[in-house]
């Protein structure tokens, strides 16, 4: 049996737990541009992923995230980093961001949006989720034994994304 956690009833910086996943097949890269009618990120490209439900690890969940919203059975997950973001003073969101390996292109379409593939070398510039550039130049020249990165992302002063990397985590392209 687990020991009890000591949540004390103070005020403390939690996180919601979600996972990112970037699907590939060969050399090509799986991306879902969101529906017009999500709340967040409507017509922009992004990788696989939802929310960890209750019970779940964070393989699970991506894996499980990766079969609603395209219809594949995923191998090979692997982490390739952790995202600490802050979205309210006292609750950031923990994003896991995984990499797998798809044995079919074949997709199933979701409410969640589109599903595109597309070659490494002719990845959209255009209509992506802020972060995704970043995060895609990290995924992309990660080694197959690189540890996984870990990042932080806040808004600065002018309430532009900011985005920080741990010094030896992952692949050395520094932060922006």
């Amino acid at each position: 049996m687990l020991a009890r956690q000591d949540l004390v009833p103070e005020p403390r910086y939690q996180l919601v737990p979600r996972t990112l996943c970037f699907v590939f097949h060969g050399d090509e890269l799986l991306l879902l541009r969101g529906a017009p009618s999500k709340r967040l990120w409507a017509g922009l490209y992004n990788g696989i992923g939802g929310h960890v439900e209750r019970g779940e690890d964070v393989a699970a969940a991506a894996t499980r995230e990766v079969r609603e919203e395209t219809g594949l059975e995923v191998r090979d997950l692997r982490l390739r980093g952790v995202v600490i973001i802050d979205a309210e003073p006292l609750l950031g969101i923990g994003l896991y961001v995984f990499s797998a390996q798809a044995g079919t292109r074949r997709v199933t379409p979701s409410a969640e949006g589109s599903l595109t593939w597309f070659a490494r070398d002719s990845l959209p510039s255009q209509g992506l989720v802020e972060d995704l550039p970043v995060l895609l130049d990290r995924i992309l020249s990660a080694g197959p034994t690189d540890p996984p990165f870990s990042a932080h992302y806040s808004c600065d002063a002018d309430h532009q994304l900011a985005i920080r990397f741990a010094p030896c985590s992952g692949p050395p392209h520094g932060s922006s």
